[in-house]
């Protein structure tokens, strides 16, 4: 059986190490794209070399040519300029929109039948846009949100706790800024609420360290963003598709009615698998839940107001 195949566009520190994953994974075989001559094939032979080491077989190529990506099964989107200290996500709208078009145009030409996830940040203005420019199902088109923030909720849980980093469930809806919305009633370690465990100070403390946690490791590094757990999470959506798992996982997915919201894509829990975003599962919310998911979807619809995609 012919393997699948994944692409990564970008091959910064994002789409580099969404390759490395995607790679030690075994999902398929993997093409690095970039617009920087060298950048992509240096860094494929690398990994191809770590491979021995690591004892994957997915082949790793790296272009800068669009045709060699046709065919893909998953098409991992990172280009674009990453968040400097002081920034805001919406600061990087119109100079990452210009490069997302000239992605999806040539995505679009050589893998029709592609699943898009989408990491470039603003991030849920960006896969409406990937969406509006590719002409997709929307189904097709998800957006690297709640993966990534479920994540880090769930890595400041165990560290406070001392337990098991596996056995922390949390859930992160909402658009990927700092409005997402961490819903505490729905964090547990096995299956116990962590609202049992942690005192309301500290849980509210760990919330808002996960709003801010993307912006705590920009001002940290000083010169860039954090690449290795956006680029795990990415890469566990992908796997979730090429594997038809059925996972359960906070994705920026689009919205026809669910949560009373229509015609945009933020962050709720999505069922991935072979068909992409497959099923929206409505989960209840309080009402103090339900203000601050209303509040970050219209903080996502007045960027999408501003947006200028010209088709």
């Amino acid at each position: 059986m012919a393997r699948k195949k994944i692409t990564v566009i970008g091959a910064g520190h994002v789409g580099a190490t969404a390759a490395l994953w995607v790679a030690t994974k075994e999902l398929g075989d993997v093409v690095l794209l970039d617009i920087v001559e060298g950048t992509p094939q240096g860094k494929s032979l690398d990994l191809m070399e770590a491979a021995p080491i690591e004892c994957f077989d997915s082949n790793v190529t790296g272009t800068n040519d669009y045709k060699d990506t046709a065919g893909s099964d998953v098409v991992i989107i990172t280009a674009g300029i990453p968040r400097k200290p002081g920034m805001s996500r919406s600061d990087l709208i119109n100079t990452n929109v210009g490069i997302l078009r000239t992605v999806i145009e040539n995505a679009v030409r050589h893998s029709p039948n592609a699943h898009l996830l989408i990491v470039t940040n603003p991030l849920d203005v960006m896969v409406y846009a990937a969406w509006k420019l590719s002409g997709f199902p929307p189904e097709r088109i998800m957006g690297l949100s709640g993966a990534l923030d479920g994540s880090r909720m769930r890595s400041f849980l165990a560290m406070e706790l001392g337990v098991s980093m596996q056995d922390v469930h949390a859930m992160v809806i909402g658009g990927h800024a700092d409005e997402m919305v961490p819903l505490k009633r729905y964090a547990t370690v096995s299956g116990i609420p962590v609202t049992q465990l942690i005192t309301d100070e500290r849980l509210s403390s760990i919330m808002e360290r996960t709003k801010k946690a993307g912006g705590e490791i920009v001002g940290l590094l000083k010169t860039g963003s954090a690449y290795y757990a956006p680029s795990a999470a990415v890469a566990e959506m992908c796997e979730a598709i090429i594997k038809d798992k059925k996972r359960v996982m906070p994705c920026a997915a689009y919205l026809s009615g669910q949560y009373g919201v229509e015609g945009i894509f933020i962050g709720v829990p999505v069922v991935v698998g072979s068909g992409g975003a497959e099923r929206i599962i409505e989960i209840e919310l309080d009402p103090g839940e339900k203000k601050a998911f209303d509040a970050s979807v219209s903080a996502v619809k007045g960027l999408i107001k501003d947006l200028q995609i010209g088709k």
